[in-house]
């Protein structure tokens, strides 16, 4: 789980979220029924860090915040939250073997979120969170709402409602101080002159801001905030960014949030994870992960009608390229004499498990990846190549990628098993998309010269990035 980044001396060692994370997601599995919304996902959030959770719609991120914060109670998975300083790992062992959702102590103390409730979470654990859609109460004023929020210490201070109906001194204390918080609050996101305005009647910005001062206004080790940019211009995404700074550098609150707005994100994170399809698929500092390949095939591109066009994607279909070149020449070189063979026994020689098939195209890193390399040709059959791009998935960069493999034929990619499959998605970088974009079903429709309803919209044209063009003559599998 741990990310490997490089020192401030040019070394490298674990990055700074892996040595003191106040937030541990381990191995979390969310399922809906037969649907995996979140598959074996780690990652962990450091102290004091402003960590961004990125990724295309429906990557699962608000699943996540969901599972962390108690909405939902997750499949699989561990969620430890600490309060003191190091990794912890005895004290969250412990209560992990226990029956106990937490252990609090003076030096520190932990909190296994997936055991807890949802409001346990925020009163003991200390994580509160903002939802997609503003969920204020609207008739009541600004100020109003951020007194709500401190409901827990007035109702103790009020001896649940007595103290407060007689106005005892300890709940006067409880309740002036609840009015200076939410003043400074008011104050810190620029509210002031609007306090005693009902909630509804602010702009919509200005309620983007006042929903972060509320969930503050709980003193939160862990602020999570599920898409606070939505909606606000360039200006207002700018105050949020100074806003989120400031939560962070003067209240040393970390903050774990999801994100569209890639200016708001490479801007004020420390660390980026980001998701597809509920799978991580990238880890690591902003520089590194809007370099990354996958991410950028993963926003841009390994899309069922666009192409990927961009320096990453081509340099990986260059390098195949290259690979199969140094092949080809390290085959045209005599080979050295062996020595003479064992009598035979009138069967042929049985070949090494993991040796390629004769047909297969050789890639120097092929064991790097999990299953199989498909057995692939050096060119496509007499009647020339399928046009790939009918399948639903494979766009025109990707049929490169894998006619580089020597896969040219929508039989091809009918015989695929499990193996096949898995080794393929993760050479091109979207590991479960084959079987979830069905390409080996598709293929096998299309090879008996049926049309699938995607292929009929290339065949029409209809899909202005995949180059459609003529099925080849002759071949049934190029058949609209």
């Amino acid at each position: 789980m741990g990310s490997v980044m490089q020192n401030k001396d040019g070394g490298a060692g674990l990055a700074s979220w892996d040595q003191t994370p106040i937030l541990s997601v381990e191995h979390l599995t969310m399922r809906f029924g037969g649907l995996v919304a979140i598959n074996d996902l780690s990652f962990n959030v450091g102290r004091g860090d402003i960590t961004a959770l990125i990724g295309p719609n429906g990557a699962g991120k608000t699943t996540v915040f969901n599972c962390v914060t108690g909405f939902y109670k997750p499949t699989e998975g561990r969620t430890a939250m600490r309060h003191g300083a190091g990794l912890q790992a005895d004290a969250i062992e412990e209560v992990t073997r226990s029956d106990l959702r937490y252990k609090e102590s003076p030096q520190g103390s932990v909190y296994l979120l997936e055991r807890m409730p949802d409001f346990e979470i925020s009163q003991r654990a200390k994580v509160a969170r903002t939802f997609q859609n503003i969920r204020l109460f609207g008739g009541m004023t600004a100020l109003e709402n951020l007194l709500v929020a401190q409901h827990n210490p007035l109702m103790v201070a009020s001896l649940f409602t007595v103290g407060g109906i007689l106005g005892i001194p300890g709940y006067k204390k409880a309740e002036k101080q609840a009015i200076e918080k939410a003043k400074y609050w008011l104050e810190q996101v620029r509210l002031t002159d609007r306090a005693d305005d009902p909630a509804a009647d602010l702009p919509y910005g200005a309620q983007r801001r006042l929903e972060i001062a509320r969930a503050m206004c709980t003193e939160p080790l862990l602020l999570c905030l599920d898409e606070p940019a939505a909606g606000l211009n360039p200006r207002e995404s700018h105050e949020l960014n100074e806003l989120l700074k400031f939560i962070r550098e003067t209240h040393g609150t970390s903050i774990l949030l999801i994100e569209h707005d890639m200016g708001v994100v490479m801007e004020i994170s420390d660390h980026v994870i980001v998701l597809d399809y509920g799978v991580k698929i990238s880890d690591g500092d902003a520089l590194h992960v809007k370099s990354d390949p996958r991410v950028i095939a993963a926003y841009l591109g390994v899309d069922d009608e666009a192409e990927i066009d961009v320096p990453e994607i081509r340099h990986d279909l260059e390098e195949v390229v290259e690979e199969l070149a140094t092949a080809d020449k390290s085959k045209a070189k005599p080979k050295k004499t062996r020595p003479a063979a064992k009598a035979s026994t009138g069967k042929p020689a049985a070949r090494k498990a993991d040796a390629p098939a004769p047909s297969e195209i050789r890639i120097k890193n092929a064991a790097d990846y999990p299953g199989r390399q498909p057995h692939g040709t050096k060119k496509p059959g007499p009647d020339g190549a399928d046009n790939l791009t009918r399948i639903k998935g494979i766009g025109p960069a990707n049929e490169k990628k894998l006619n580089a493999l020597g896969i040219w034929h929508f039989s091809q990619i009918a015989a695929w098993k499990a193996p096949q499959v898995d080794w393929v998605g993760a050479w091109l970088a979207f590991p479960g998309r084959i079987q979830r974009e069905e390409w080996v079903k598709q293929a096998k429709t299309l090879a008996k010269g049926r049309a699938t309803a995607f292929s009929k919209r290339v065949d029409k044209g209809d899909v202005p990035t995949s180059k459609a063009r003529k099925p080849r003559a002759g071949s049934k599998g190029g058949k609209p």
